[in-house]
């Protein structure tokens, strides 16, 4: 099988409480104002009259400003008991240093500074392009990145970049760690051999129509990777280009993709290698990745090959995004994108709209923006609103490598690793959540689409601040979880139960079911959720033929049931041959 690219606010500051009695302590030169100031924040001994009357606090400001030929008034009692003193506007540093110096003469004071003022860290990027990337930042459509920055920026995290590979570009170099071409056909790899530890994108041109079978056009060369990899981790604030979404993580290309696609084969290799596992004659990754990206896929559902790999990463913690198609058709029937244990992103446009040519489904598990270089009733092959599309990195070659350049790309492509960037911020903010958890965190902090989606876009609109808040400010760890082993025979059924109690009303309607079953031939198993009063919920119903292992969060409406009492997780074994255990499954409210 064949694949293809899926083209600050300010505050003011408080002071602390006022000190207890005893001698003044000498001023600290770093109280010294550096900038004009406005108010100072003057803290009173508590024996002293103006700590408890604000008209002593008001006479004694005047008083003091006086002295210092300045104007100062009292303004407001903090919630410490300081009096905040206006300076009748913004004065000077020098100017506030000689009320300041009245203060401090006082033995009723205890301390004085100015009322200086806090910033948000994540100031707004200095990258040249940055203002055209409203994926980023917009409110109608965009993902809500930069509040998220205050908190993470992807740091010691590896993405991998499963695709064409890489072509040089200074707004990457430094994010940019070794990887691994798993082209193993010299032809399509175009770089006179097959596998090599060099994954340089050597063009994915196609000289004539027909050349990669019928149907297929000829076209010039992508560099398809290196633009994914940009709208992750592109450099930021380098006075540059763009910036990228987790730019404190690191890229590794993997490269798959080259003339007329690439192969299943080297994908499976690629995602297992990527993650940390083993291939023969492929020397191990120093730097495994936590999260893969895939922007590419192909018509049929998801095969046992595509799904094992793919199994055994999540299962050594890595996080697997994957584009949803550009077919307008349901994505149940495209690879990976109807895989198991991965992260399914469709693309929504500049209005908050599903992308024309996106995937849907019920398979869908989240959206992100992917644009639009045109609209569905222009012209095909036209690009009529490119501010509209992804800006990211990219090369002016039309077959081999040229100059380094920036251009709007649209697609599924351009969506996933939008979300691919997200899960690297959430594992960098906390190492501990497993790709699981991460999926969780991403569809339940989404938000309602600006715009309509016909066919399903799943949870809605990624948002990167508000996922961040989420895994920053709640326990990553499932609340409710049975972690026995429970022995799954041939042809028997097994039940492990979670006793729910505590709980207020019914469950939710997007109540979360984490599910980790070790067991061959999973198309041998009937897993049900079965609520308090009996009721079921079917979970996976004999699919996925001989692949091994469910390890996957289920979403159930669960609203018409009475949260509290016993859950049970059942597990119906149908065949001979194949047996196993439920490892752990958890309930998240």
């Amino acid at each position: 099988m064949s694949v293809t690219l899926l083209a600050g606010t300010a505050t003011a500051t408080a002071s602390v409480a006022a000190a207890a009695e005893g001698p003044a302590a000498a001023p600290a030169a770093a109280l010294a104002p550096t900038a004009p100031v406005e108010n100072l924040i003057v803290g009173y001994k508590p024996s002293a009259t103006e700590a408890s009357s604000n008209t002593a606090a008001a006479d004694d400001a005047t008083a003091k400003g006086k002295k210092a030929g300045k104007k100062a008034k009292f303004d407001r009692r903090l919630g410490t008991g300081a009096a905040l003193v206006n300076l009748g506007g913004t004065v000077a540093p020098a100017e506030a240093a000689d009320v300041m110096a009245q203060f401090r003469a006082d033995p009723d004071v205890a301390y004085v500074e100015p009322d200086t003022r806090a910033y948000a860290t994540a100031v707004t990027p200095n990258d040249t392009e940055y203002a055209k990337q409203w994926d980023l930042f917009e409110s109608t459509a965009g993902m809500n990145v930069p509040a998220a920055w205050d908190k993470t920026t992807g740091s010691g995290v590896t993405v991998a970049v499963i695709d064409t590979g890489y072509v040089a570009h200074s707004d990457l170099a430094a994010n940019t760690v070794a990887g691994y071409d798993f082209i193993s056909s010299a032809a399509y790899a175009r770089d006179g051999g097959g596998r090599d530890a060099n994954p340089a994108d050597e063009g994915d041109w196609n000289a004539t129509d027909g050349e990669c079978g019928v149907g297929s056009k000829a076209g010039n060369s992508s560099w398809h990777g290196t633009h994914v990899a940009g709208t992750i981790a592109a450099a930021t604030s380098n006075s540059k280009g763009i910036a990228g979404i987790a730019y404190g993580a690191k890229i590794q290309p993997v490269r798959v993709l080259g003339k007329c696609g690439g192969a299943t084969s080297d994908i499976v290799d690629a995602i297992t290698w990527a993650s940390g596992g083993s291939v023969a004659g492929v020397p191990a990754n120093a730097t495994p990745a936590k999260v893969i990206n895939m922007s590419l896929g192909g018509p049929g559902a998801c095969g046992t090959s595509y799904q094992n790999a793919i199994n055994a990463a999540v299962a050594r913690g890595t996080t697997v995004v994957v584009a949803a198609g550009n077919s307008n058709a349901d994505a149940a029937g495209y690879s990976p994108a109807s895989c198991n244990n991965v992260i399914n992103v469709a693309a929504s446009n500049r209005a908050g709209d599903r992308s024309y040519y996106s995937n849907y489904g019920a398979i869908i598990d989240v959206a992100a923006p992917g644009g639009e270089t045109r609209r569905a009733t222009d012209t095909p092959g036209t690009v009529t609103t490119p501010e509209n599309a992804i800006l990211s990195t990219l090369n002016a070659g039309t077959t081999t490598p040229g100059a380094e350049i920036y251009k709007p790309y649209q697609g599924t492509s351009m969506a996933a690793p939008h979300v691919a960037g997200l899960a690297a911020l959430l594992k960098s903010a906390n190492s501990a959540l497993t790709p699981a958890q991460i999926e969780s965190a991403i569809k339940n902090n989404a938000r309602p689409l600006a715009g309509t989606c016909t066919g399903g876009c799943g949870t809605g609109l990624a948002d990167a601040a508000a996922t961040v808040a989420a895994v920053t400010s709640t326990p990553s760890t499932p609340a409710l979880e049975n972690t026995a082993d429970f022995t799954i025979g041939d042809n028997t059924t097994v039940e492990s139960p979670i006793t729910v109690t505590g709980k207020t009303g019914n469950a939710p309607a997007t109540l979360k079911v984490g599910v980790n079953i070790v067991h061959t031939y999973i198309g041998d198993l009937k897993v049900d959720l079965v609520a308090p009063d009996g009721s079921v919920y079917t979970l996976h119903n004999r699919s996925g033929g001989s692949t091994d292992n469910i390890n996957q969060v289920y979403t159930v409406n669960a609203s018409s049931e009475v949260a509290n009492g016993t859950w049970k997780l059942r597990v119906n074994d149908n065949a001979g041959g194949d047996t196993g255990k439920i490892d752990s499954w958890n309930l998240t409210f």
